[in-house]
């Protein structure tokens, strides 16, 4: 059976031929693999990238030489908390990472243009929140590395691309390679256990034709599951959402502090789990408030102004605490 090669293949092997760093050679042989037409006349070829692929990351690793150097995709944890974007091929994540944060990832139309993790901050308000795009979930391709990182974080945007005929297979396709890595998704707010991460679908390319009606077969088969957000990162809709749902994710309270006769300082807030009570928030401040504090005053929206209240009183986001030791 002929190979047929695609153009796109043919453009991915000249790279290699021209490349002349490891990356750019490891880069150019994810590409060929990505576009290479999947059918019995290609298994060798297949089989054959995927080995080459494999040795080159290994030289890789070596050459990073001490053993305290970090793996590529290794990401050092920045921000409020850490949100990982999950998807298959071509579903959109790059664009909504360039859509909410100042990185730049290559944006393409083929497959596995996301070859390592890249990280970007995105804003919510006063708070700065770690986004990472991870590489494409497939059954062709991932590593376990990849589900380790989606375990290892905060919360997960699953998302799905609405122009995508087979939306609902390639949606429960996604769901068993994550359920088989341990990497079961529950919605947020829920008491979460080792293997769960709180997760909402991302419905991406709302913008395409007949979104709408993709949309709604989505939500019936896949709404009870999890939360689903439609969003276009082209035409800026419901980016806004989409910031508020990854703060409501981490399950974080923002507590400003007030010195007494002083007006609080409104720059930067504390970055609490909910449910931390004032004693708690007293220790983060500053170790000695939480040895010596007498009492503590509370300033609420709407509700409390300057009241004086327990150590064990529970904070709520938004909150101005006065500490007195």
């Amino acid at each position: 059976m002929p190979a047929n090669l695609t153009p796109e293949y043919l453009a991915a092997d000249r790279k290699f031929k021209e490349a002349t760093t490891p990356q750019a050679k490891l880069a150019a042989l994810e590409a060929m693999l990505a576009t290479i037409p999947k059918h019995k006349g290609t298994e060798k070829m297949q089989a054959d990238l995927k080995r080459r692929i494999a040795k080159l990351r290994e030289q890789m690793q070596r050459k990073k030489g001490a053993a305290r150097a970090r793996p590529f995709f290794h990401v050092e944890r920045e921000g409020a908390g850490q949100i990982v974007l999950v998807g298959a091929p071509n579903s959109g994540k790059s664009s909504i990472l360039a859509a909410l944060t100042n990185a730049e990832p290559e944006i393409a139309d083929y497959p596995f243009t996301t070859r390592v993790p890249l990280a970007g901050m995105a804003a919510y308000e006063d708070v700065q929140i770690q986004l990472i795009d991870l590489p494409p979930v497939s059954s062709e391709l991932t590593e376990g590395w990849l589900y380790a990182i989606i375990r290892g974080s905060d919360g997960a945007l699953v998302v799905v691309d609405l122009a995508d005929e087979d939306i609902l297979g390639s949606t429960e396709r996604l769901l068993a390679l994550l359920a088989a890595a341990n990497a079961e998704l529950l919605p947020p707010g829920r008491p979460r256990g080792p293997k769960e991460v709180p997760a909402i679908c991302v419905a991406a390319k709302l913008d395409s034709p007949g979104a709408a009606d993709a949309l709604e077969v989505f939500k019936e088969f896949y709404g009870s599951r999890l939360p689903v957000l439609p969003v276009s990162a082209e035409q800026d809709v419901n980016l806004t959402e989409l910031r508020k749902n990854m703060f409501q994710m981490l399950n974080i309270i923002r507590v400003y502090s007030k010195k007494p006769g002083k007006k609080p300082d409104l720059s930067v807030p504390f970055i609490l789990k909910r449910g931390t009570s004032v004693l708690e928030a007293a220790g983060v401040v500053h170790k000695d408030f939480a040895e010596h504090l007498r009492y503590a005053r509370l300033w609420r929206r709407g509700e409390i102004e300057g009241q004086m209240v327990g150590r064990d009183h529970l904070l709520e986001d938004g909150d101005i605490l006065e500490l007195h030791a």
